[in-house]
């Protein structure tokens, strides 16, 4: 992958790492994505459970993009930051997913579980836009899973 002048800039802060992506690794974390999200989607699922799910398939996700482009994040939430670098998404959606990972940290350390079904519909329809784009980038960089 070409240099990508936003996460070098994040790397020389430590906030990430040069480290070559693999093709097991990558294809992975999509598959694995996938499936998350595709469970996320079942509303016979509770609203704590679909969260979760789609939280972690957004992250699975975006952390798949950021290898892609041969970094590794030392904090969890910088893959969501990085990807208006790595997957060119707009602000308003990496801000969302900020806001999710903020909302996950709340009830996976204080045990507080209330869903707001508005963002639960926000973090899926922000799962699924960065899937579509994550598996473009994966097939054009010859990660295809």
């Amino acid at each position: 992958m070409a240099q990508n002048d936003p996460l070098d800039k994040l790397a020389s802060t430590g906030l990430l790492k040069h480290e070559p992506p693999g093709r097991e690794e990558i294809a992975g974390l999509l598959r694995t994505g996938a499936i998350r999200l595709e469970d996320a989607l079942k509303t016979t699922n509770a609203a704590e459970s679909r969260f979760d799910l789609a939280y972690n398939a957004a992250h699975a996700i975006a952390l798949a993009a950021l290898r892609i482009h041969g970094f590794r994040a030392a904090k969890r939430y910088v893959v969501f930051q990085a990807l208006p670098h790595t997957l060119g998404v707009d602000t308003a959606t990496w801000r969302l997913l900020d806001r999710c990972h903020r909302e996950r940290n709340i009830t996976e350390y204080e045990g507080i579980a209330s869903v707001d079904e508005k963002l639960l519909t926000g973090l899926i329809e922000a799962a699924l836009d960065i899937l579509t784009r994550a598996r473009a980038l994966a097939a054009s960089q010859g990660f295809a899973e």
